[in-house]
């Protein structure tokens, strides 16, 4: 494992973090913007981890890793690099790995360009956790197949040109018995729910999709009918591992605001880093943030050896979105009343990182998974 970054890599992310700082800043955190996304498209963020022939720039995951930490550091909230992750590890991945050379042609260089933006559709009403759980039903028929059912929590659902859509095509077959289909927004049949209100990723539309008799072609099945789990499981093995990466970057960024703030900031006659209590706070989030990197980067590692065992993505999950809540609590302590108004920007970073202990595998199910990996 060697994390000897090129002086190529380290321009790239110099760059992204130039891009990121200068364009992205202003990122208010409410609403999704179309003009931000677009921003990302141009500069060629969607695109990182797509092959040069489909439009990307076909860049190692290490490499992507780089440039998503980089935009983390220069967005003020999360709800935009969260986006841009759940189209490019659940919907673009899926397709650059399972899609037929025609689907390939046909959705990713639009995705990567930002005319088309992406959604992943598997979670349902009544499971979560147990995602294989599907109640969703895909019915052959001639020249195709129907979609009937309800999927919830959808991100980019508001504004989603193309859905990735799980459903059970063999009632018998337990997980050997879903697939994968890619369902068009304007598909007859399909219906998007208002917005949900949640409690942070405000700029990153959440919905609930409704499939009543909604019917596509057999060129819109995605792999072979029933892979629909080796799908889901590729697209979380690299959700896992990089879905966070700019989060990283967000601990970086709340450190060094920290450090300015108790360099500078007085009270009882010294700088307030003087105190102990303080000081202490600072040093926390520096260990948090050199363990959430170390994790990445063993995740991003694993998937450029093509490698991946489940672990080094779950773990580096867990880590990060730990130190996110964490480190997001203590910029919030160490501003005191500043810190909790909505003026700074932590109260809004730390409601953004709530959610990230819950979506690609909440932290039980992902400590599950890695104590079966140990045997127990």
């Amino acid at each position: 494992m060697d994390f000897g970054f090129t002086d190529e890599q380290l321009e790239f992310r110099d760059s992204v973090r130039r891009f990121a700082v200068g364009e992205l800043e202003c990122d208010g955190g409410e609403g999704f913007s179309h003009d931000l996304w677009r921003r990302c498209a141009k500069f060629g963020i969607q695109g990182l981890a797509v092959p040069e022939e489909y439009g990307g720039s076909a860049a190692d995951p290490v490499t992507v890793a780089l440039a998503m930490e980089a935009l983390g550091y220069g967005c003020r909230h999360g709800s935009l690099p969260f986006s841009l992750g759940a189209q490019m590890w659940a919907c673009q991945h899926p397709l650059v790995r399972f899609g037929t050379a025609e689907q390939k042609h046909h959705y990713l260089r639009e995705l990567c360009d930002g005319t088309m933006i992406g959604a992943h559709a598997m979670s349902e009403p009544d499971s979560g956790s147990d995602a294989f759980a599907l109640r969703t039903t895909a019915t052959p028929e001639a020249g195709g197949w129907r979609l009937d059912g309800t999927k919830t929590f959808v991100t980019n659902a508001a504004v989603a040109d193309v859905f990735i859509v799980f459903a059970r095509t063999d009632p018998g077959a337990g997980i050997g018995g879903i697939s994968a289909f890619l369902v068009p927004r304007d598909t007859a049949g399909l219906a998007v729910g208002p917005p949900m209100n949640k409690l942070g990723l405000h700029a990153s539309s959440l919905a609930q999709l409704s499939l009543d008799g909604c019917r596509v072609g057999e060129d819109h099945l995605l792999g072979r009918p029933g892979a629909g789990m080796a799908i889901f499981s590729a697209a979380m093995e690299w959700e896992r591992s990089l879905i966070l990466a700019p989060a990283v970057g967000t601990l970086e960024r709340q450190l060094e605001r920290c450090l300015d703030h108790v360099r500078t900031r007085e009270q009882f006659g010294r700088p307030i880093g003087a105190f102990q209590a303080v000081s202490h706070r600072i040093v926390g989030m520096k260990r948090r943030l050199e363990a959430a990197r170390l994790s990445l980067y063993r995740a991003a590692w694993d998937l450029t050896a093509e490698r991946p065992s489940g672990t080094s993505g779950a773990l580096a999950k867990l880590a990060i979105s730990d130190a996110l809540v964490e480190s997001g609590l203590d910029a919030v302590h160490i501003h005191g009343g500043y810190g909790y108004l909505e003026d700074l920007e932590f109260a809004g970073q730390l409601r953004d990182a709530v959610a990230s202990r819950i979506y690609s595998g909440t932290s039980e199910l992902l400590s599950d998974l890695v104590a079966r990996k140990l045997g127990i």
